[in-house]
């Protein structure tokens, strides 16, 4: 039999309350997502576009003199880099931005219309969280060492008179646009990290989503219940009104 009815409308309140901020919180991690992986997009395709469609990371080269009519000192790169390197960078940008997006579209539906995940749908939330959580923290430290590799070849091991930052300003005399590699790169790196942090509060939010789910479907039948009552969405509410009262006019009987 149920508890009183009264003293547990309280603790329902605190449950839907903290199911709205759970799912506000989401939301806007959703939407720093969306920001976070355009960030990373966009300064990849403009250096992949720049580069003539090679990747600079990990590529390897050699300063050598030059003689004749070329320049005295150039750039010459022995490989370039392996394409998938810059393609995993991006495509965990891509589809950070399209699930954000989604998945915050989503949630601002449960918000308005006051739904909420099944608990089997918690539980693949949680888990997609967590192994993107793993792929956006391999594509960063990819693009990471990649980049300071790349670095290494244009500073020759910082033995040139200037840092990466300013090799972007230098002639490389290479049959690419170097003219904002550094700047490209290195804010693609940082909004990589970003979109990691992201994908681990991610995770959080949708364990603890998880976790209130599941105290929730074990409160039994009672809760679901009175939160029925308290939305108005009772079925005694839609049907019939219930019958009067008997007259409390006292009868005498002879």
């Amino acid at each position: 039999m149920c508890s009183s009815f009264y003293p547990s409308v309280n603790t329902l309140d605190r449950d839907m309350e903290l199911d709205r901020r759970l799912l506000l919180a989401h939301c806007a991690a959703h939407g720093l997502s969306v920001v976070a992986g355009l960030l990373v997009v966009v300064p990849m395709a403009l250096n992949g576009s720049a580069f003539k469609g090679r990747c600079a990371l990990f590529s390897s080269g050699y300063w050598r003199t030059g003689d004749g009519a070329e320049p005295s000192e150039q750039l010459t790169v022995r490989q370039w880099g392996p394409p998938a390197a810059c393609q995993f960078a991006t495509f965990v940008g891509i589809f950070t931005v399209l699930y954000g997006a989604a998945q915050g579209w989503r949630y601002l539906f449960y918000l308005h219309g006051r739904h909420d995940d099944t608990l089997f749908s918690s539980f693949l939330t949680v888990l997609l969280s967590v192994c993107v959580l793993f792929l956006s923290g391999g594509a960063g430290a990819i693009l990471s060492l990649g980049f300071s590799s790349w670095c290494d070849t244009v500073t020759d091991n910082d033995a040139r008179p200037y840092s990466c930052a300013e090799s972007q300003s230098v002639p490389l005399y290479l049959d690419v646009d170097t003219s904002s590699f550094y700047t490209e790169l290195s804010l693609a790196q940082a909004s990589l990290w970003c979109v990691t942090a992201l994908w681990l509060v991610h995770s959080i939010l949708a364990f603890l989503r998880l976790y209130h789910s599941h105290s929730q479907h074990m409160s039994g039948p009672c809760l679901h219940r009175e939160k029925e009552l308290l939305l108005g969405q009772s079925p005694s509410d839609s049907s019939s009104p219930s019958p009067p009262h008997p007259s409390a006019t006292p009868t005498l009987l002879v």
